[in-house]
């Protein structure tokens, strides 16, 4: 997508003042606050929370050597042309087998570990509603770096966005606990403050998830957010989420809200509308999920608190500054990180 076709910015936050007033101040708490606050936004039938079900059972997996890892993270993963189509199309793409079950609940045990420690207390079962988040992990954990800099990753994300060059943004671990509702329907591009629509997350979960696990559901067509730019949105109730999802279910758009198994892995344009369930598991739902943008890009000249903590994942780069700092490292290709 050229200059020249980009939308305004925050197309549905660009009217009067009165509208924009809400959230034009910089969100003041943490990560894990910003996602307590944003869950909140979600609409949720209450009549649908009710007894967890048993999460299948994991499978049984074998640590992964260091070599065999590191091969399977910097190894390509070949597109076909139909996909990149489809991608462009649609602003979304789920990818089979793009890791291995090893490799991914090798992931998943060190995701438990560091979520745990956070929250001083256990997982799958020990924790109940509540939509647990860490940020910037892969400068202090070399797995999770691995993961987060991958150049099997970094490619696809270059591919699908048709650029040469892809830097990170930041890194999140998410996990969806038991009993958590929705996620809220959204865009990235109203979240991450740059001034470019090359911009990629990738989603990759660390065990299967079935419907009743809350999988990541996408609005078909990357045209979509176009119905729902003049919605108003505000941070103090669940308006804005349930007027989307009625304006969608007027509109008859489809949306894939299919499950995930073991090694699918997503990646969602910033223009592509999307949810998630409620996790109505026993079973933490774990996600390390990692958002990419075309190198060169820069700020937008101002954020809202929409954007959350950015200044973590942008320190020092001033309103309409490149964001190229060393928190944003290039990704793909290999030659170009090593020097940049």
């Amino acid at each position: 997508m050229t200059d020249e076709t980009m939308p305004v910015r925050n197309p549905h936050l660009a009217g009067e003042n009165a509208r924009r007033v809400d959230i034009d101040q910089p969100w003041e708490q943490g990560n894990q606050e910003w996602w307590d606050w944003y869950v909140t936004l979600a609409e949720n039938d209450e009549d649908d929370a009710g007894t967890l079900q048993a999460a299948p059972p994991l499978p049984e997996a074998r640590s992964p050597t260091r070599e065999a890892l590191d091969r399977e993270l910097s190894e390509p993963y070949d597109l076909t042309q139909d996909q990149i189509d489809f991608f462009r199309r649609e602003g979304f793409i789920k990818l089979k087998h793009v890791f291995s079950s090893n490799a991914l609940l090798h992931l998943r045990k060190e995701l438990v570990r560091l979520l745990s420690d956070s929250v001083d207390a256990e997982l799958d079962g020990g924790v109940r509603d509540r939509f647990l988040s860490l940020d910037m992990v892969w400068l202090e954990n070399d797995l999770v770096r691995k993961f987060v800099l991958s150049a099997r990753i970094g490619k696809l994300a270059a591919d699908l966005l048709g650029v040469a060059s892809v830097r990170l943004y930041h890194d999140n671990v998410l996990s969806k606990e038991p009993g958590c509702g929705r996620t809220p329907w959204h865009y990235d591009d109203h979240h991450f403050p740059l001034a470019t629509n090359d911009v990629v997350t990738v989603w990759i979960p660390t065990q299967p998830i079935p419907r009743e696990m809350g999988p990541l559901a996408f609005a078909e067509s990357i045209e979509t957010y176009r119905l729902v730019e003049t919605v108003p949105f505000t941070k103090f109730d669940t308006s804005y989420d349930r007027r989307v999802s009625d304006v969608f279910r007027k509109a008859g758009v489809v949306v894939d809200d299919g499950p995930f198994d073991l090694g699918d892995v997503s990646f969602h344009h910033n223009l592509n509308f999307h949810t998630a369930g409620p996790n109505h598991t026993s079973q933490s739902r774990i996600v390390l999920s990692n958002t990419f943008f075309a190198d060169g890009a820069r700020l937008v000249d101002q954020a809202t608190m929409v954007s959350g903590d950015w200044k973590k994942f942008a320190p020092g780069v001033p309103p309409g500054g490149r964001l190229a700092t060393p928190v944003n490292p290039v990704c793909w290709p290999p030659e170009k990180s090593r020097i940049s």
